[in-house]
């Protein structure tokens, strides 16, 4: 079965919209049908008849679409939300109250009352919500969860998360044509974080899903190095961890020369692991006694959940696109009433909100550590 599927978002001059497109695609499980992928109504066009998107099912706007798609014998099924972050719960809430399933890029809301408003819309509909953590659908990171969860590395320790990019580390926003910037830089579409909720709500996630343990406080500097910036654009987090571990988490915009570097290391009692972005298909495992080994994606002695995930043999390398994929190919089962996998759910878009926004305060009146305790 192909599930049907709207897009709001991702029109011309969109990062994040074309690979939700392929990434839903990928695996024949979903299909885009309709959309609304801008405001322009000529850029909307452009991008359904790029995507093949028939132009009788190319809307004005969200509303307008839920209503005649759900009028519709073949109509749609899920919608991804790729739009700004502003825009995140009108269009999520308004596609659950239709009686349609969300997908959405993160964070998940602009704002923290605005994620927990949406978790009760999203228990009420009894339809399935999900974000693009896109990390988590990395095959060796699902290995690492499992490494730890078993208990391989003892009890755990200490973490250190690293997401540094240098793409702002001049004041990009200020050209009127770079979309990309200007929007991540506007506190009226981005919300109270920049750096922080662009790419520092990936780090977090992706410590907490890893470790399997949640962070129950945070102390943080949270700074805008860029001068006349109105958001953060560098943040430095210190964590700690239900069970007792240590944690640091660097998220940096104005790292010049940095990539997409994100790159985490989990300790335990008896030995590390180490996983990074931009060698996805690599998790190094070094231990306090015994030497260290190098395990890769494909291979027959990965754990299940990695072996789940994994398209192709070993060497051959597999990277975004295939980890967005996997996102959405366990959406897919979860719609279909089967194990959704390891799909980030709304508990983990308040979460990130709460994160966002108790970092930033912290930071701003000079706080120290703050208690994470009580989100969900």
């Amino acid at each position: 079965m192909t599930l049907p599927m709207a897009m709001v978002g991702g029109g011309p001059g969109s990062f994040i919209g074309p690979v939700h497109r392929m990434a839903a695609e990928l695996d024949g499980r979903i299909r885009l049908v309709a959309g609304v992928f801008s405001r322009d109504p000529a850029k909307s066009a452009q991008a359904a008849a790029a995507w093949g998107v028939a132009p009788d099912r190319v809307y004005p706007d969200h509303h307008t679409m839920f209503a005649a798609e759900r009028a519709r014998p073949d109509g749609v099924q899920l919608v991804s939300v790729v739009t700004p972050n502003h825009l995140h719960f009108d269009v999520s809430a308004s596609a659950l109250k239709a009686g349609l399933h969300v997908i959405s890029d993160k964070p998940a809301t602009l704002n923290l009352a605005e994620a927990q408003s949406l978790a009760e819309i999203v228990a009420a509909s009894g339809k399935q919500y999900g974000l693009t953590y896109t990390y988590t659908g990395y095959p060796m990171v699902r290995e690492a969860r499992e490494i730890v969860a078993r208990g391989d590395l003892g009890a755990v320790r200490k973490v250190v998360v690293e997401y540094s990019q240098g793409w702002l580390s001049t004041p990009l926003e200020r050209d009127a044509g770079n979309k990309q910037a200007s929007w991540r830089a506007d506190p009226k579409q981005s919300g109270v974080g920049g750096c922080i909720g662009d790419i520092g709500v990936h780090a977090f996630n992706i410590a907490e899903f890893i470790t399997g343990r949640r962070v129950e406080r945070l102390c943080a500097d949270v700074a805008t190095v860029v001068p006349g910036r109105d958001l953060d654009d560098d943040c430095n987090v210190l964590l700690r961890f239900e069970g007792g571990a240590r944690g640091v988490l660097i998220a940096s915009q104005i790292s010049a020369g940095a990539r997409n570097g994100l790159t985490i290391s989990v300790y335990g009692e008896t030995g590390g692991l180490t996983w990074s972005h931009e060698d996805p298909n690599v998790l190094t495992l070094d231990w306090l006694e015994g030497p260290s080994h190098v395990l890769h994606a494909g291979s027959g002695y990965l754990g299940p959940a990695a072996r789940a995930v994994t398209r192709l043999p070993t060497g051959h390398p597999e990277g975004f696109i295939e980890a967005f994929a996997t996102i959405y190919r366990d959406f897919a089962d979860a719609i279909e009433g089967r194990d959704g996998g390891l799909v980030p759910d709304i508990s983990e878009g308040v979460r990130g909100m709460a994160f966002v926004e108790r970092a930033v305060a912290a930071s701003r009146d000079d706080a120290g550590w703050v208690s994470l305790q009580g989100e969900s």
